[in-house]
């Protein structure tokens, strides 16, 4: 049985959780492709709705491209143009230019736990704890990570449980431990997200 159904098995047996996930179908943990590309959607993602995201990401890719290199040697104009807030534009050509030279990728990621990838991926201006756990969660695959920070799945979980506190609700997530990421994708798919 691989993570998925584990993990599906696991969470429809909690007493809080089951009645989510028996009714929306099961949640795959898959990495993107892409890490350079997962990254910059979220940081494109932070606090606006994933219709404005979609646009402003479809924009950039036809506008500037979508490799690190084109981004990170676009005048910011350019990033400014496809809907990127001045900030927005900053933090992925920050990003771009770490993943361009090389210093900041998957595999370089992948022998660091959870807290040291989100203690490296915050030092980067723009990216704080939901940006680096979106990378945790999307690229990495990494299937212990709950994204409290997520208004999405605050909304959920105070949907299915009436509990509005991030503290309370982060002690609630410790019960769904080894499989608190894909709790997030159970809470975001009964959401809609």
């Amino acid at each position: 049985m691989d993570g998925d159904h584990r993990a599906r098995r696991a969470l429809a047996a909690d007493a809080t959780l089951g009645p989510v996930v028996t009714t929306v179908p099961p949640q795959r943990l898959e990495p993107a492709p892409s890490f350079f590309a997962r990254f910059v959607r979220s940081v494109i993602r932070q606090q606006i709705s994933m219709d404005a995201a979609a646009a402003i990401e479809r924009r950039l890719h036809a506008t500037v491209g979508a490799t690190p290199d084109a981004i990170a040697e676009a005048v910011p104009a350019q990033l400014r143009a496809v809907g990127l807030s001045r900030q927005k534009a900053e933090t992925v050509q920050a990003i771009a230019a770490a993943v361009a030279a090389g210093t900041l990728t998957r595999e370089g990621l992948a022998s660091l736990d959870d807290a040291a990838v989100v203690d490296r991926l915050t030092q980067i201006r723009g990216v704080g704890p939901w940006t680096a756990k979106m990378q945790l969660i999307f690229a990495l695959g990494r299937p212990d990570v709950f994204a409290v920070e997520d208004l999405a799945v605050r909304r959920a979980l105070t949907a299915v449980t009436g509990e509005t506190d991030r503290t309370a609700m982060t002690q609630l997530a410790e019960t769904w431990r080894p499989y608190r990421s894909y709790a997030c994708l159970y809470l975001w798919a009964s959401a809609g997200d």
